[in-house]
């Protein structure tokens, strides 16, 4: 049988060890807390990060296909010119080309 001063011992040691270990399962439950504020940080950061990376790139997007929508604009134009300047030197040799292209298309659809 256990001699009043070891079970005494025993107790306490149970007692010290309770304590470290409410201890050591409140260090670790604030240790979660602080790594889920920083993950939490971390990943707004990374949210915010990219939604500038992709607003940067849709006002990029926005520019280039403004730029190439006034080119083909441009272009179209001057093809415009060259066609009407075209007509007006051989009126006749552009209305038998017309009559010709008019020809083809009616073939093409009757079938």
């Amino acid at each position: 049988m256990a001699s009043p001063t070891t079970t005494a011992k025993v107790k306490a040691s149970d007692a010290k060890t309770k304590a470290d270990l409410e201890a050591e399962v409140e260090r670790l439950r604030s240790d979660v807390t602080k790594l889920k504020d920083e993950l939490s940080a971390a990943g707004q950061n990374s949210y915010d990060s990219a939604r500038r990376v992709a607003s940067s790139g849709i006002e990029n997007l926005k520019v280039r296909s403004e730029a190439a929508i006034e080119d083909i604009r441009e272009q179209a134009h001057d093809y415009e010119a060259q066609l009407t300047d075209a007509v007006r030197e051989k009126p006749i040799s552009a209305l038998a080309i017309a009559a010709g292209v008019g020809f083809v298309l009616a073939l093409l659809t009757r079938r």
